[in-house]
């Protein structure tokens, strides 16, 4: 897994869609998992799917040869554990979980970093911060690779070199 954490508006989203496709251009199959803290739906009114929630089911699931979706019903107070997501996935199928948000979650993140007037990086509180992705020159010095925010390509190279070193580390452990 790793993650993405920034600001609200700063361009996670925006990265990661523009990452993908580099990404499984050099092999990499991507999942990605994204925080929001705001009430949305993804079924439409008056379809099957949606008229089995509104009924109750705390759970539903529309699949096709097309696409699936599953739909789970949260209480509107707690946050869903990103442990619990990512058990939900299909690890045959993937080679890294891009997760946006979830910032408090112990996992390697890259900090997406615009200046915002009161905010400051957030790589400097957060060890678990590898890399900071920036389109302006960092204000603080930091330890920690400075990736160009505008250059996807290189974001996405990091990454690969990056999940090559954590499997070379996790066969060394084996």
């Amino acid at each position: 897994m790793l993650g993405f954490v920034a600001n609200s508006g700063t361009g996670k989203t925006t990265l990661l869609i523009r990452l993908i496709p580099l990404l499984a251009a050099r092999g990499v199959r991507c999942a990605a998992i994204k925080h929001s803290h705001h009430d949305f739906d993804i079924d439409v009114p008056g379809k099957d799917s949606y008229r089995l929630r509104q009924a109750g089911a705390r759970q539903v699931m529309l699949a096709s040869p097309h696409r699936t979706f599953w739909i789970e019903e949260g209480d509107g107070h707690s946050e869903p554990r990103l442990g619990d997501l990512v058990a939900r996935l299909d690890p045959t199928a993937i080679d890294l979980v891009l997760v946006e948000g979830f910032r408090d979650e112990r996992l390697a993140k890259i900090e997406v970093h615009r200046p915002q007037p009161g905010t400051s990086l957030l790589c400097l509180e957060d060890p678990d911060v590898i890399a900071v992705a920036s389109d302006v020159e960092l204000d603080d010095p930091v330890s920690l690779p400075v990736l160009p925010l505008n250059v996807p390509a290189a974001v996405a190279d990091f990454i690969v070199a990056w999940l090559r070193t954590s499997a070379d580390r996790s066969a060394a452990r084996r």
